[in-house]
């Protein structure tokens, strides 16, 4: 079986991050604890070595060639689940500042256990991303918001863009066919104070599947009535 750095290595000549060892290192054990983990929580589908190199590891890693994340930047990943992408950032640039928000704590523990191991530290926080963005200390305070989740875009602007400081940018990670969500989000966008900056479409390497990143950017405080309850958010959506 291939290791996740003869894998990855490759790949990432043509990225804009460069790893050192003890970041490959850090990703095979993550690979290897979320495998075995995944026998008893169930985190993700993906568990072969090169499914989760590509399809987890290098998708989220796809990051750093779109988005300028500046040393020491305050970033949260909102919905993390098994940790994607905040860790794998994590691991790339262990400077940044990382918040990790899930609302099931079962992967909270799992994320706590891989922390440990790999020797990184952050903050986790037990948390319905709408419940979380109403807490004073969370809320306008990060560089970034990250989500890698299924909801549409003007659903999750709603979740995320509390979160971030005038002038940050909630960052989401999505799958193809991108441009009717972004059409559907332009009123949620308004309301928030946010802007589309920048949309990024590419195709994931040695997979070949279409992905796309979308850059929301905060022009201004979001208005205090949002993030709504999740019941308004999912049934009347910006």
């Amino acid at each position: 079986m291939k290791t996740i750095k003869e894998i990855i290595q490759p790949i990432l000549s043509d990225f804009k991050i460069n790893l050192d060892d003890t970041a490959y290192d850090r990703l095979q054990k993550y690979f290897e604890i979320l495998v075995d983990y995944n026998s008893k929580v169930n985190l993700t589908a993906i568990t072969d070595v090169e499914g989760v190199a590509i399809k987890h590891f290098a998708d989220c890693l796809e990051v750093f060639n779109y988005v300028d994340i500046k040393k020491g930047a305050k970033v949260i990943d909102v919905g993390t689940g098994a940790g994607f992408p905040g860790v794998v950032l994590k691991i790339a640039r262990p400077d940044i500042e990382l918040y990790l928000l899930d609302s099931l704590n079962k992967r909270l523990v799992f994320l706590d256990t891989l922390l440990n191991k790999l020797g990184l530290d952050a903050e986790l926080v037990h948390s319905r991303a709408e419940e979380g963005a109403r807490k004073a200390q969370m809320r306008d305070s990060f560089d970034f918001a990250f989500s890698r989740a299924v909801a549409r875009l003007n659903v999750l602007s709603e979740y995320c863009l509390p979160y971030v400081k005038t002038g940050g940018a909630f960052v989401s990670l999505k799958g193809p066919d991108i441009d009717e969500e972004i059409k559907q989000a332009q009123n949620a966008f308004r309301v928030l104070n946010a802007k589309a900056e920048n949309v990024y479409k590419f195709n994931l390497p040695c997979d070949g599947s279409q992905r796309s990143i979308v850059v929301v950017r905060k022009c201004s405080s979001t208005p205090k009535q949002y993030p709504r309850v999740s019941a308004k958010i999912k049934t009347k959506p910006l």
